[in-house]
């Protein structure tokens, strides 16, 4: 992620020797859906989509904003 609100030159976390697993801040591809709708002024936690007969929340219920990314 670069510009439009994210910090530059940040680092986020750090990996194994082989890059394969996480060590610091393990975060998901929820996570960074519902950091890029804040950066859009969008509350994740409200969004919703119908969906196979009931109303789903596009980051699911795990999502969680990363705000240390945030400038």
């Amino acid at each position: 992620m670069a510009g439009g609100g994210i910090k530059g030159g940040t680092a986020w976390g750090t990996s194994d020797e082989l890059g394969f697993t996480a060590e610091e801040h393990p975060s998901s591809c929820y996570d960074l859906h519902a950091t890029a709708l804040h950066l859009l002024g969008i509350d994740h936690t409200k969004l919703s989509a119908y969906n196979n007969g009931i109303q789903r929340r596009l980051t699911d219920v795990h999502g969680h904003v990363l705000s240390d990314l945030i400038a």
